[in-house]
C-alpha cells in the first residue's frame, strides 16, 4: 500500500492576514469555509494556515485510496516502530475527513494519513484573482521540498512505509536533492540534505496554463512581493515556473506544465552540475548510461 497523493498542508504563520492576501491576490487561491483556509479545487481546503511564531510547515496530510488502505499502512508503520494514532472525533471534524492516522517522521513533522477529505462541489472553486484554475486530482495538491539534515534516515519512511518512488535526483556540488512520487506528478515532496532551521523550501502549485503563469507573475509584481527565482524551466519535471517568497520567508514555485510519470516507462535520472554553467551539467540515468 502507498499513499496516493499529497492531500494538504498546514503551516504555522505569523502574519495570517498577510498570508491570506498573499494567497488569494497574487496566487488565486480562494477562502475556504472557514477562517485560514485557502481551497485551489473543489476541495473544502488544502492549505491551513495556523497563527504562530514558526513560520514553517506545522503538518502534511496525504490521502490515500480507501479505509483499508489506511490501515495497511497503519499496521505497517506500527511493525516498523513509528508512532501512530488514530485521529479522534475531533480531529476528523476539524480535518474534514472520514478517518486518519497520525504519526511523524524521523524529524518529528507531524505526518497525516487520512481519506474522504470533504468536496464542495455545492461551491465552485473561483479565483478571485481570475486563475482559471490548479492542476489537482489524482495529483493532490502539488509538492513541497523539505531540509532534511539526515536524509539516510528521512528516505526509508517515506520510500519503504509510505510507498514513494525516486523519480530522480539532482547533485549539485557536495549536495544531492531527491525527488519522489506516488502518482503520475513527477515530484510529490523532495528532500535537500541541508540542516537548515526550517523545515520547509517551498511549496508548488500548478496552475492550468501558461497564462495563468503570466498573470500570477504579473500580480506578484504589482503588489511589490519578492520573486525568489524569475520565470525558468527545470530540467527534470519540465515545468516552468517561478518563485515569490511568502509573508513566512519560505517560497511558493507556481508553475504549469510539469511532465507525468509512468512507473513502469519513466527513465530515473541522475543530474549533475559540476558547476554553475550550464554546458557543464551531465545528464545520466542511474545506471550510468549517458543520456544526450
Amino acid at each position: 500500500m502507498t499513499v496516493s497523493c499529497l492531500g494538504y498542508l498546514g503551516l504555522s504563520v505569523s502574519a495570517p492576514a498577510a498570508w491570506r492576501s498573499f494567497a488569494c491576490d497574487a496566487l488565486g487561491m480562494m477562502p475556504g469555509s472557514s477562517e485560514g483556509r485557502l481551497r485551489i479545487d473543489s476541495k473544502d481546503w488544502r492549505i491551513a494556515l495556523h497563527e504562530g511564531s514558526e513560520d514553517d510547515l506545522a503538518y502534511v496530510g496525504f490521502e490515500v485510496a480507501s479505509a483499508e488502505a489506511l490501515v495497511a499502512l497503519e499496521q505497517r508503520l506500527a511493525a516498523a516502530g513509528r508512532p501512530v494514532k488514530r485521529g479522534d472525533a475531533e480531529l476528523l471534524q476539524e480535518r474534514g475527513v472520514t478517518d486518519l492516522v497520525v504519526t511523524e517522521d524521523p524529524a518529528g513533522l507531524p505526518v497525516e494519513l487520512f481519506c474522504g477529505l470533504l468536496d464542495r462541489g455545492d461551491v465552485p472553486f473561483c479565483s478571485p484573482a481570475g486563475t482559471s484554475g490548479f492542476v489537482t486530482g489524482e495529483q493532490g495538491l502539488g509538492h513541497f521540498v523539505l531540509f532534511a539534515a539526515d536524509i539516510e534516515a528521512m528516505r526509508p519512511f517515506y520510500t519503504e512505509l509510505l510507498g514513494m518512488r525516486l523519480s530522480d535526483r539532482i547533485s549539485m556540488g557536495p549536495v544531492t536533492l531527491e525527488f519522489y512520487h506516488c502518482n503520475a506528478r513527477h515530484h510529490t515532496m523532495a528532500m535537500v540534505p541541508a540542516p537548515l532551521p526550517k523545515r520547509l523550501h517551498h511549496i508548488m502549485v500548478e496552475v492550468a496554463s501558461i497564462d495563468d503563469v503570466g498573470f500570477g507573475l504579473d500580480r506578484c509584481q504589482e503588489a511589490g512581493v519578492p520573486i525568489t527565482t524569475s520565470l525558468g524551466k527545470h530540467t527534470n519535471d519540465q515545468m516552468v515556473s517561478f518563485y515569490v517568497k511568502t509573508p513566512s520567508g519560505f517560497d511558493v514555485e507556481y508553475g504549469c506544465g510539469g511532465i507525468a510519470v509512468d512507473d513502469e516507462t519513466f527513465v530515473k535520472l541522475c543530474l549533475l552540475y559540476t558547476s554553475d554553467a550550464a554546458d557543464d551539467m551531465q545528464c545520466v540515468d542511474l545506471g550510468g548510461r549517458r543520456i544526450i
